[in-house]
């Protein structure tokens, strides 16, 4: 026997009323996802980059700047405001109302400052909300052309038994941290020296005033290729596309020096959750660009574009790691 459901009459006014209540429906779930997508700025909106022009974050900032201005008809300006370890840009973000309209572009180096021994007050981090990704970028250990290592097991046993103290030079406080951590795990007598920017690292490690350091790829390819720097290792978990014969710091066995940059954008917190999303849908729409993918290459880095979701849980677990790391090897 074969059973047959029945079925209602296919009465018309039935019809237009099943039609007007799906689309009712349908409206309610699409209308909040409309909202967020056309948030528009109202004014000029500035992207604050907490660190000196030139680098890779003011970099990947300002070809972002562009494209955005272009998409909301309103001009996107980057302003560099360096000092303190990125704290002075980002409590001007901090400050700002919570309307879109003042953004932060800042890197992992954030979750880093309320361990800072001279920090005092709010973590700036707890008054922040994440946006989105821009892109990501692998550290890369970096020493003078004629330092007599081409790897970082090399670089340790060589500065271990140097009859003078090797010298690491930093900028950020990821690299100060890591600087503390090869103190304490492996080179006792490592001179860390503190600089305001990547160039002045590098034109100190070119004069051969410091040994190595960590910097982006795109700073360090051009001085590899003249033969004045050397890439010893690469802290990505992949080998960089820009030094593909340079190993990573997995691959020769030392994986807790693995360290990726991300340049990440932040709005102040209590910003409404459309505005975020609106700010997240344009830069995602910004991202199919060829020209901001080639403006990241030339960075050094990779587009990473994610929901402010992903992106606040990325900043969770870089603060985990970091906090863990900074209470090991305390800040100075």
């Amino acid at each position: 026997m074969t059973f047959t459901p029945r079925t209602a009459p296919r009465h018309p006014g039935a019809l237009l009323r099943a039609s007007a209540l799906a689309a009712a429906a349908l409206a309610g779930i699409a209308a909040p996802v409309l909202a967020h997508a056309d948030w528009k700025p109202t004014r000029p909106v500035t992207i604050v980059v907490p660190y000196v022009a030139g680098g890779g974050t003011d970099t990947t900032a300002r070809a972002t700047a562009k494209l955005l201005s272009e998409q909301w008809g309103q001009p996107v300006i980057v302003e560099n405001v360096p000092g303190a370890d990125g704290l002075i840009g980002t409590r001007r973000v901090n400050e700002s109302k919570p309307d879109g309209h003042t953004l932060l572009l800042q890197t992992p180096a954030i979750v880093l400052t309320k361990h800072a021994p001279a920090f005092k007050g709010v973590d700036p981090l707890a008054r922040l909300v994440p946006v989105t990704n821009i892109a990501q970028s692998p550290g890369v250990i970096v020493a003078n052309g004629k330092f007599p290592a081409t790897t970082l097991p090399e670089l340790i046993s060589y500065c271990k038994a140097a009859p003078q103290p090797c010298s690491m030079g930093t900028g950020e406080n990821v690299a100060k941290l890591f600087g503390r951590q090869l103190q304490a795990e492996a080179i006792p007598n490592l001179i860390v020296v503190n600089y305001k920017g990547t160039a002045a690292i590098i034109t100190d490690m070119i004069a051969n005033n410091v040994n190595f350091a960590v910097t982006g790829v795109a700073s360090a390819l051009p001085h590899q290729k003249a033969g004045t720097l050397k890439i010893v290792a690469s802290q990505g978990t992949s080998r960089s596309s820009g030094a593909p014969d340079v190993r990573t710091v997995i691959e020769t066995g030392l994986p807790q020096y693995e360290y990726t940059t991300w340049f990440g954008l932040f709005a102040t917190k209590d910003t409404p959750p459309a505005v975020t999303q609106g700010i997240y849908s344009a830069v995602r729409e910004a991202m199919r660009s060829p020209e901001l993918q080639k403006a990241i290459a030339a960075a050094g880095a990779e587009p990473l574009v994610n929901t402010p979701e992903e992106f606040a849980a990325q900043v969770r677990k870089e603060d985990e790691r970091f906090t863990a790391l900074a209470k090991r090897f305390p800040l100075d």
